[in-house]
């Protein structure tokens, strides 16, 4: 789908955690997709949701802790699969799973994800994606009933399927997201897949044995009750998208509810932790 965007193009330092701030705070105004960089992030919004105060309450911008500055342009009629195939290259995962595009070759792994990623967070290349893939590959989610959390292109929920889960719900805010989840579960002939757009309001009810929520901290830590109450009894939660030092916070707040620590991977600064009820 080709749309006229607005690129702001972000120079942070220091880079962290201001960037995972910036791009939480983008992603509440409107800014559909994010592209990071060495020198800080490139986000971009439809130009029929953007105005000229949107960045006045992005109060990553006013703070006294980072320098934060940025250029703005139109980029008009962008075809973004092109821009995709340009920057989007294929990965495989401890030699077990690979994701990749329709025009990446077939590496003949055990798992293959094919994904068309367009504008969508969650291309595998993201530490917090890799790390649990990782999880789940040592997880047994034989027909068990999964959700994935803020699923971003879908990849998590679709690899839950290819190992025999059951049912899965794939749950994302970002209207973007919820329709790349929706293309890339077809394009890989998933059947047991339903994906909704909105948020933790629609677990009302909702029981899984397996939950997967790769997000910010913030959001973790505010919504993690309403994760435990829809975790079944000796369920597994798979946590991801903070750094190390946001550990004992995940910790404390994960722990008031009777959960273990079963198992944690690093990545470049980043961890995604298992954690069994």
């Amino acid at each position: 789908m080709d749309n006229i965007y607005i690129s702001y193009t972000f120079k942070v330092s220091p880079k962290e955690p201001a960037t995972e701030i910036l791009i939480a705070e983008l992603g509440e105004v409107g800014f559909e997709s994010f592209v990071e960089n060495e020198d800080g992030v490139e986000a971009f919004i439809q130009q029929t949701d953007w105005n000229e105060h949107v960045l006045d309450d992005i109060y990553v911008l006013n703070s006294n802790e980072f320098q934060i500055s940025y250029e703005k342009k139109v980029i008009e009629q962008t075809n973004w699969n092109i821009e995709w195939e340009k920057n989007f290259n294929p990965i495989q995962v401890d030699g077990m799973v690979s994701i990749r595009a329709p025009f990446h070759e077939n590496p003949n792994l055990k798992y293959d994800i094919v994904i068309e990623p367009k504008m969508s967070f969650g291309t595998g290349h993201h530490e917090t994606t890799h790390m649990m893939v990782q999880h789940l590959l040592d997880l047994d989610v034989a027909g068990k009933k999964v959700l994935d959390m803020g699923c971003g292109t879908g990849i998590l929920a679709i690899f839950a399927e290819m190992k025999g889960a059951k049912r899965i719900d794939a749950i994302d805010i970002d209207n973007w997201c919820y329709q790349n989840s929706l293309e890339n579960s077809e394009r890989n002939n998933c059947k047991h897949i339903t994906v909704f757009e909105g948020d933790v309001s629609l677990l009302k009810s909702k029981r899984y044995e397996v939950i997967i929520a790769n997000i910010n901290r913030n959001i973790l830590l505010n919504d993690m009750h309403v994760y435990v109450n829809c975790l079944s009894e000796n369920g597994v939660i798979l946590l991801s998208g903070f750094y190390k030092e946001d550990i004992p916070v995940i910790d404390e707040e994960v722990s008031k509810y009777g959960l273990k620590l079963d198992n944690q991977i690093e990545r470049n600064n980043w961890v995604a932790l298992k954690y069994v009820k």
